[in-house]
């Protein structure tokens, strides 16, 4: 197995406190010159919570920004290979399975993506189901993983999923990070003797833990007690209790030796008083005992840097040759990929389609409600005339087909937000490019979400509309559909670009809804655009619904006349023609057009953002 050493770690981040305009940027140290080995077996970190244990771990996984980051890791006595983040196994604390797929689907992912193309796809099955067999998982292979709506496998079950997807590549060193939160006692000691039974097969697995139970720590072969950001105690887990007692406290019989530890470092145990009692003067006493809780976890930790283990430790490391220390920051940070663009956006995009499927609460009931909002619009503008309530009702019913394919994009905003988590593991794992993500995510949501709606809405109004529908020409019906299709896929493009890289919906929808509102005020409909002031009038060039209004208009309205005889006084205008001159709209071909050309150039250059943001995402925690 792989011995890893780190040497004299320190790691400091920027806080920033205060208000907007105020702010102050303060150093918090979150580790100080930690040093340690761990070898193949069972490695605990062990701390309060705020101790730190979770920043040791992921620096060790080199899965930290390395922003305010000194000291060395070594991975048998060499420097951690470049890519070691894509080498090594890295389970996170939340789940970061796709509830929608099934155990063995999940895991077959995994293996697609990061097992390289010279292995053959029956190696890939074979190494499956070997794991689901190591793993237990045989009795519910084929189980969906389950989601918030659908109920699915146990927490344990899912648990052993999510460190399956990290074994298919037969990881050298393990990381888990608090891996029994959020499980039972008898559960958490499930996962902990598989734990167990893969370290004895030589794996080095190393993993932040809470507050194990007796039975559970029992099975540590190596501890490192963390508080504040120092070592307290670094070594076998069974000669922890002999440490502690040599330094003057007593583990009283029954009690868990984790709580036991826990207790001392927080000031607060039978064990620290039993240590405290020989003190007669109780005034002395107690405010010794405040400056004592003060300075607790450095007293501690300096015991230990006195003790015969730290000097062992130190001793084996400094022996442990430091090879090439200058390793570069930027090297740091490298992803390697198994496979090519075109194999990850395959794989990317089958799941994301099942994924579709499986979830199909969104994706129906979105259909169903554009079936019916078609049909209940096209009851209200039934029968429309050629006469002047006709040409109110054609613009207010092409007012309303723009307005809501915008606001039906809303929904897009969950796109990249709900699986953030999802993407920033297995984009540092390795797993694909954020270019194969992103494009998959596309075809998946712009195709079927966005294109089939409309298309819905257009046959279903269409034909409703007049007294034979709308105009009745083949060039008018697809170019209506046309022109709704390109305006849903703009405003889902901007919702794509202010959402992506978001943690919380909330945010993205309340800027989506603001920027709307300002784009159907400029739409054409409730401000005549010829009469607003030049300083003003500029802004309806970033007006969606505008673009999508305009389109309609010329293509409905060219050529009607909607006076009778007796109006001809009464009427202000006559002519479809002469109502879009009234509203500064040009009725020429090239006037038509260049609405869509408008809105495919928005599109493209909302998708750029929304890349680029995905992109430069901050990833590494």
């Amino acid at each position: 197995g792989s011995v890893l050493t780190f040497h004299n770690i320190c790691y400091d981040v920027k806080m920033k406190t205060g208000f907007l305009c105020c702010q102050k940027t303060v150093d918090k140290e979150v580790l100080r010159d930690v040093s340690g080995i761990m070898r193949p077996g069972l490695n605990a970190i062990l701390g309060p919570t705020g101790s730190g244990k979770s920043s040791l771990l992921d620096i060790l996984a080199a899965r930290k920004d390395p922003h305010g980051l000194s000291g060395d890791i070594l991975i048998n006595g060499a420097p951690q290979p470049a890519n070691f983040k894509c080498t090594s196994g890295y389970v996170v604390q939340d789940d970061v399975v796709m509830g929608t797929l099934t155990v063995r689907e999940n895991l077959k992912f995994s293996a697609a993506l990061r097992l390289p193309k010279a292995v053959k796809e029956q190696e890939k099955n074979e190494r499956v189901n070997q794991i689901i067999k190591e793993l237990g998982l045989s009795k519910v292979a084929d189980s969906k993983v389950g989601t918030q709506f659908t109920r699915g496998v146990s927490g344990g079950e899912r648990k052993r999923t999510n460190i399956g997807m990290e074994l298919i590549t037969d990881p050298a060193i393990l990381f888990l990070d608090e891996p029994t939160t959020g499980l039972d006692a008898s559960t958490a000691n499930a996962v902990l003797l598989l734990l167990k039974r893969m370290a004895k097969q030589g794996k080095t697995i190393i993993f932040s833990i809470h507050q194990p139970r007796y039975s559970i720590f029992r099975l540590f072969d190596n501890l490192t007690l963390l508080a504040a950001g120092r070592t307290l105690y670094h070594g076998p887990a069974q000669h922890a209790i002999e440490y502690f007692q040599s330094i003057g406290y007593e583990c009283e019989p029954y009690n868990n030796p984790a709580d036991f530890f826990l207790d001392i470092i927080n000031g607060d145990s039978t064990a620290v008083v039993m240590s405290k009692i020989d003190e007669t003067n109780t005034a002395e006493s107690t405010e010794e005992s405040t400056e004592y809780g003060k300075t607790l976890a450095e007293q501690l930790a300096e015991n230990y840097s006195n003790s015969s283990y730290y000097q062992e430790t130190k001793a084996i490391l400094e022996n442990i040759s430091l090879g090439d220390k200058k390793k570069t920051k930027v090297v740091f940070r490298q992803i390697t990929y198994a496979n090519s663009f075109l194999h990850q956006l395959k794989w990317v995009s089958k799941r994301t389609f099942k994924n579709l499927v499986g979830n199909p609460q969104a994706s129906i009931a979105q259909l169903c409600v554009t079936a019916f909002l078609g049909l209940v619009v096209g009851a209200i503008f039934f029968g429309l005339k050629e006469d002047s309530a006709g040409l109110q009702n054609r613009v207010g019913a092409m007012f309303f087909l723009t307005t809501n394919q915008c606001f039906s994009s809303i929904s897009a905003i969950e796109l990249f937000v709900v699986e953030k988590k999802i993407f920033t593991h297995e984009y540092i794992s390795g797993y694909y490019r954020t270019s194969a993500y992103f494009i998959s995510k596309l075809m998946a949501d712009l195709i079927p979400m966005r294109t089939i709606p409309s298309i819905i809405f257009t046959c279903i109004i269409y034909f409703m509309l007049g007294e034979y529908g709308l105009k009745p020409t083949v060039e008018a019906f697809f170019t209506m559909m046309f022109t709704l299709t390109m305006v849903s896929y703009t405003a889902t493009s901007m919702a794509l670009a202010i959402a992506a890289g978001q943690s919380v919906v909330a945010v993205a929808n309340l800027l989506m809804t603001i920027a709307f509102v300002f784009m159907i005020i400029f739409s054409g409909l409730l401000v005549n655009l010829t009469s607003i002031m030049s300083w003003l009038s500029w802004l309806k060039y970033f007006s969606i619904p505008r673009y999508g209004m305009t389109a309609l208009q010329i293509n409905e309205l060219t050529g009607l006349n909607f006076c009778s005889s007796m109006c001809l006084f009464l009427c202000r205008w006559c002519t479809g023609d002469e109502y879009l001159k009234n509203q500064g709209i040009d009725a020429s071909s090239w006037g038509l057009w260049q609405n869509h050309l408008a809105l495919t150039c928005m599109t493209i250059i909302f998708l750029i953002i929304a890349y680029l943001k995905l992109h430069f995402m901050k990833k590494f925690s």
